[in-house]
């Protein structure tokens, strides 16, 4: 919403810089509209500061995390094709993150199943259902 709301402020500042300044020739409706534009400005203004320093602080962290786990991250959606298949990712108490398989839904077609990763052996479930992690 605030892009929306700053894109809004820049195009009627532009378009009134381009206007005559003759207050007489403005509509009420136009002088209304540039009240509030100013007002709208001069409210965003410390947040639009805030945020400049924010992404002066985290963009060079993200540009690293991105350029290191970017790969990572395109392979990860290269094999995951349905998201709506899982639920949220859950953080462990030991800081494993895992992303477990929702049930399948009446009619939903089954997922394929993800191969092991190469020379890992299948793991046999045990008898009463659960797997060893």
């Amino acid at each position: 919403m605030i892009p929306l709301i700053l894109a809004a402020s820049l195009a009627a500042s532009a378009s009134f810089a381009e206007e005559p300044a003759e207050e007489s020739g403005k509509s009420l409706m136009n002088r209304g509209f540039e009240l509030f534009m100013d007002g709208l400005r001069q409210e965003m203004a410390p947040a639009m500061d805030d945020l400049k320093d924010m992404a002066g602080q985290v963009g060079p962290s993200m540009r690293s995390f991105l350029q290191e786990m970017g790969p990572a991250l395109a392979e990860m959606m290269d094999k995951v094709k349905d998201w709506t298949r899982y639920y949220p990712p859950e953080m462990l108490p030991n800081g494993d993150i895992i992303m477990r398989r929702r049930p399948e839904a009446p009619g939903q077609e089954p997922a394929p199943d993800t191969p092991a990763p190469d020379g890992a052996p299948e793991a046999a479930p045990a008898p009463d259902g659960s797997t060893d992690i």
